[in-house]
């Protein structure tokens, strides 16, 4: 039932981070950039009917992140943690329970201000906000 939960998470992220996601706005972020972009940071998905997605890349290479706010705590399991790393260009992140504990890579960008745009090694696209 828990996976199931995870799997039905991650559908619904995916599906509103990526409705009405423009390509990728400026030239992708290098290694240093990526780092400088998250560490310490909360980073917001974007979530297209109203809201945002917050997720916390601490320093020491811990994640964790909640639904909470687009209200997802009613349906499935609203928290998790996991861990992110950067290889190459991508920013890289397992979660413990999100997506069935499965390992995704991300290609970053900026957009004006403290907007970011990604895109999922497996095609998905999304943006979000840089945070404090």
């Amino acid at each position: 039932m828990q996976l199931r939960k995870a799997g039905a998470l991650a559908a619904l992220i995916a599906s509103v981070a990526v409705a009405g996601t423009p390509a990728l706005a400026s030239a992708q972020l290098s290694e240093k950039e990526i780092r400088n972009t998250v560490a310490g940071k909360r980073i917001y998905l974007k979530v297209p009917l109203g809201g945002e997605f917050p997720l916390y890349y601490q320093a020491n290479g811990k994640v964790s992140g909640s639904g909470d706010a687009v209200g997802l705590g009613r349906f499935m399991q609203p928290k998790d943690q996991g861990r992110w790393w950067v290889r190459g260009n991508r920013l890289c992140q397992k979660w413990q329970a999100w997506y069935d504990g499965k390992q995704f890579c991300f290609t970053l960008s900026k957009g004006d201000g403290d907007t970011l745009f990604w895109r999922r090694d497996d095609g998905m696209t999304g943006r979000a906000r840089i945070g404090r």
